[in-house]
């Protein structure tokens, strides 16, 4: 807790937030294996971070607003598992319904679809908080489809989005997002996520990946969203991931859906940059230039990256492990995600791709 504890503060600093409340929730995340020694292995393989560190932050730039400090977590049971720690992230949302105005009714109009007596995913439930000037954290769920088989996730996503009034959206997002016969295979449903509010912004969003895929089919998935230019997208994975395939770890890409719109309103795509990289100074070295084109500030991603981290960018790789750009409402920018590497630093890699 104290070295994640320490990178959050810090974090919280950089974009002007009180960290009491931030700190206060990643204890409540980490639990009692928040004083578990960082010498000692990881209580759980966590697929949130390469080490296994159940956290992962993300500096989030929006195009109207401050940048916001994110977090993505797997709350981990006191004897880890994927049932386990499911029921221990319903008991922390649970913990936190009053304090900070959180609606639960659409988490429980889908939460038994997601759940089995058979669990094969590596992962059931993670949660995202979001943290913004002058206002109460957000939370968001992640479901993974797969929890009880790939074979059943198609499926499953569409009761759910039938269940809450989403099944044109899915239909629209599934003829651009998945090439033919790839649907479970090289296309796979990864996430379905859920703001746990029920303002006029609340949405769900899809997210799948993409193995061995090229940015031309970044493109036409974008295609499905009204006034997202798939060129662009297919720029921005050139321009951020330099290949002409993504044969390691996949492109991933999401769709915003909210209640009353038969169509997806939103796309993004995510781009696991330290796969295609050789260490991290290429991949701050990409970087810059796409905040530049977008109008953002390159400062605030040196600052961050200086909360996590004092170690020089090219001795290791994977610090710097997402970039994504955001296209649509409600709030279209780019986010970078920061690994804490509390438990190791990836070595650089030599890459015969250009950096």
């Amino acid at each position: 807790m104290d070295r994640l504890g320490g990178q959050l503060s810090r974090l919280c600093g950089v974009v002007g937030i009180d960290p009491a409340a931030p700190v206060a929730l990643l204890s409540g995340v980490l639990g009692e294996h928040g004083s578990r020694s960082l010498s000692a292995p990881p209580a759980w393989p966590s697929g949130v971070a390469d080490d296994h560190t159940p956290i992962e932050f993300s500096l989030a730039y929006n195009e109207t607003e401050p940048p916001a400090l994110r977090i993505l977590a797997e709350v981990l049971a006191p004897a880890p598992g994927v049932a386990e720690n499911m029921a221990a992230t319903y008991a922390f949302l649970h913990r936190h319904a009053d304090r900070y105005g959180l609606s639960t009714r659409r988490l429980d109009m889908v939460r038994d679809l997601f759940a089995g007596d058979r669990t094969t995913g590596d992962f059931g439930l993670w949660i995202s908080l979001v943290f913004r000037a002058g206002r109460r954290p957000e939370f968001k769920v992640y479901f993974n489809p797969e929890v009880t088989g790939a074979e059943r996730a198609p499926e499953i996503v569409a009761e759910a989005l039938r269940r809450l009034g989403l099944g044109d959206a899915y239909a629209r997002m599934l003829d651009h997002a998945v090439r033919p016969g790839e649907l479970g295979r090289r296309d796979r449903l990864t996430f379905f996520a859920l703001d746990l509010h029920d303002g006029p912004q609340a949405r769900v969003k899809l997210y799948l990946s993409h193995h061995d895929a090229g940015p031309e089919d970044a493109a036409r998935a974008a295609a499905a969203v009204d006034g997202v230019d798939p060129a662009e997208v297919a720029a921005f994975c050139v321009d951020s991931g330099r290949a002409a395939r993504f044969d390691g770890r996949p492109l991933v890409d999401s769709y915003t859906i909210t209640e009353g719109v038969g169509r997806p309103v939103g796309y993004s795509i995510y781009v696991p940059i330290r796969d295609y990289v050789g260490d991290d100074r290429q991949a701050h070295h990409r970087m810059l230039p796409l905040l530049d084109r977008y109008g953002f500030d390159p400062a605030f991603l040196d600052r961050a990256i200086a909360a996590v981290t004092d170690r020089p960018l090219d001795d290791g790789v994977g610090l710097l492990a997402h970039v994504s750009l955001r296209l649509g409402p409600p709030r279209p920018g780019m986010t970078v995600y920061l690994s804490s590497e509390a438990y190791q630093v990836m070595p650089p890699r030599p890459l015969s791709i250009a950096v």
